[in-house]
């Protein structure tokens, strides 16, 4: 699934080709997604005219004159494209956006994403986004809120980092590279945590997440950014997917450690070096 990296790199690619074009026509070859695409969904957003961009979480937001809001979630395997002509449609391609920039064409295989739009003036108060957490980047998120977040969160901090309500669009991989730098294992009882640790986590939660955004995220499976190019910080990743291997800054001996050690958390795979870690 893409995460906030990702999210945010399909925005700014949109922003950047779109502008504030005026949607001309929407195709709808498939309303069959996670939910199913508004019947109205063309006839309430055409002709109207995208006047700014946004990204809530996971999800991203174009938003429009006349108070309406298209709302945008890739899922496990949604794709955007975006290109001055249409070209040959694929087999996934289950929206087609006509504009006067350009198309943009979303394609999903697997179906998990959605695509509908809601008022502008209601979108806090809609059931996507009302449980939604703090974003990484709110000034509002320091090492105090979060240790008060965490004071009763008798979880795991991989766990907490992963709750969607506490803090919104951090996924699995930024999850795991964020504790390293913390140096924080993943299996630490959350509520355990000093005041120090949660305002480090904090600042490498958001170091990771920006160095992550301008390397276009990464790809590790499904995901390309609007252009069809890939994201390259899979290459920077310290701990993610490299069970065996040293870490970056390990001055211990392979041999006697093991190196990168992976285990499952609630069913999600966590990276981490138990030698700098703790």
């Amino acid at each position: 699934m893409p995460e906030l990296p990702e999210v945010e790199t399909i925005k700014t690619a949109i922003q950047k080709q779109l502008k504030n074009a005026q949607i001309l026509d929407v195709v709808v070859r498939n309303p069959n997604l996670r939910q199913k695409v508004p019947s109205d969904f063309a006839k309430a957003i055409k002709n109207k005219k995208i006047i700014g961009y946004q990204r809530i979480a996971k999800y991203i937001l174009l938003h429009l004159e006349d108070n309406l809001s298209i709302v945008i979630h890739l899922g496990m395997s949604g794709r955007i494209r975006l290109s001055p002509s249409l070209g040959t449609l694929q087999k996934h391609d289950h929206l087609v956006f006509k504009t006067s920039e350009g198309y943009m064409v979303y394609n999903d295989a697997r179906r998990f994403g959605l695509c509908l739009y809601v008022s502008s003036d209601k979108l806090h108060n809609h059931p996507l986004f009302k449980n939604v957490g703090i974003d990484p980047f709110d000034k509002k998120l320091t090492g105090k809120w979060l240790k008060q977040k965490l004071s009763k969160k008798q979880t795991s901090i991989k766990q907490a980092l992963l709750d969607q309500h506490i803090i919104c669009g951090i996924g699995n991989i930024y999850a795991s590279e964020s504790l390293f730098l913390a140096r924080i294992l993943p299996t630490r009882v959350a509520s355990s945590l000093t005041d120090k640790e949660c305002i480090v986590i904090v600042e490498k939660v958001r170091e990771t997440l920006n160095k992550a955004i301008l390397a276009g995220g990464s790809t590790l499976r499904d995901y390309q950014k609007p252009d069809g190019s890939l994201g390259y910080f899979q290459n920077q990743h310290c701990v993610y997917n490299k069970t065996g291997l040293p870490c970056p800054i390990c001055t211990c001996r392979l041999k006697e450690t093991g190196g990168i050690q992976k285990i499952t958390q609630a069913g999600r795979s966590t990276y981490f070096c138990a030698t700098k870690q703790r």
